[in-house]
């Protein structure tokens, strides 16, 4: 079975910054972004790590295997009670 590659770009100026990780290394890939945000040779701030950050952390959540099971969360028992 392969492993999916998820790729993250960041374009600034002429500098191009290009993260590739899989599921196993996604841990890794969030600390690399913190340590090139503290690395003041690069123009890469910590603006950029928490947008990227924040963009692997949905994009975990997005391509999470479901469930074969449906739930009911609370809001989906409001149209049985009238509201």
């Amino acid at each position: 079975m392969s492993q999916d590659i998820n790729v993250l770009a960041l374009v600034k100026g002429s500098e191009r910054y290009v993260f590739l990780y899989d599921d196993k290394s996604r841990a890794e890939t969030l600390r690399m972004l913190g340590r090139y945000a503290s690395n003041p040779e690069l123009s890469f701030t910590w603006y950029d790590a928490a947008v990227l950050s924040q963009k692997i952390r949905q994009e975990s959540h997005e391509y999470a295997p479901t469930s074969r099971f449906h739930v009911p969360l609370h809001t989906d028992t409001d149209d049985a009670h009238g509201h």
